[in-house]
């Protein structure tokens, strides 16, 4: 009997799983954007379908698919608005990667890049309930360079793994942990950070980083 009560106590102060915060509406941030066409149109996109670069679509590295967000130009007031529905961009102090059609809506197409504000203005409907998050910590052409830094990253944290994004030319990246929230990964990127060691979070849907 005092077994079983044991048991029952240690069960009930077991923490429960922490559940991802929804992307709430008006929230923003601010940084570089950039825009991506071929050779990714008419390959499937992260959320399963088809990437079209004369949609009104982004990749963004956390936002749920089928969240809204507004791009605006910081530099001539331009703005758009786009769905997320893939995952980037990979590349560190970038936050949004837009699509050509959107990219061309706010003149960003000849320089490239431009820093723009990103405003959430519309939740998708059905908001999973789960989700993982991981700190990108490199990305590579070369896979032998990516693996290298996979194995330094094991032996720092314990576990790392490498996750392959098609395109051309095929890129190799290294990514450490799976947390349960934004907030867990935020902290874990801190602590590779004091270990001398950049990253950024993304966002794990459904298996495919």
């Amino acid at each position: 009997m005092l077994a079983a009560i044991v048991a029952w106590s240690g069960c009930a102060r077991r923490k429960r799983p922490r559940v991802p915060i929804p992307a709430r509406i008006g929230q923003a941030e601010t940084g570089v954007a950039s825009w991506y066409g071929d050779p990714y149109h008419g390959r499937r996109a992260a959320n399963g379908k088809i990437y079209d670069m004369e949609q009104m679509t982004a990749a963004h590295r956390t936002l749920p698919f089928g969240t809204w967000v507004q791009v605006e130009n910081l530099a001539n007031q331009k703005s758009v608005v786009v769905r997320v529905t893939d995952r980037g961009p990979f590349v560190d102090g970038r936050i949004i990667d837009l699509s050509r059609a959107a990219a061309r809506a706010i003149d960003m197409i000849g320089p490239g890049t431009a820093r723009v504000r990103v405003v959430v203005t519309t939740r998708p409907e059905d908001f999973p309930e789960t989700g993982m998050f991981a700190v990108q910590v490199g990305a590579f052409r070369d896979r032998s360079r990516a693996e290298d830094l996979r194995r330094r990253m094991e032996a720092l944290q314990g576990s790392a793994r490498l996750v392959q994004r098609e395109g051309s030319p095929v890129m190799w990246r290294v990514l450490v942990g799976s947390e349960p929230t934004i907030e867990d990964a935020e902290a874990l990127a801190e602590r590779l950070r004091a270990d001398a060691v950049a990253g950024f979070v993304v966002r794990l849907d459904e298996g495919r980083p």
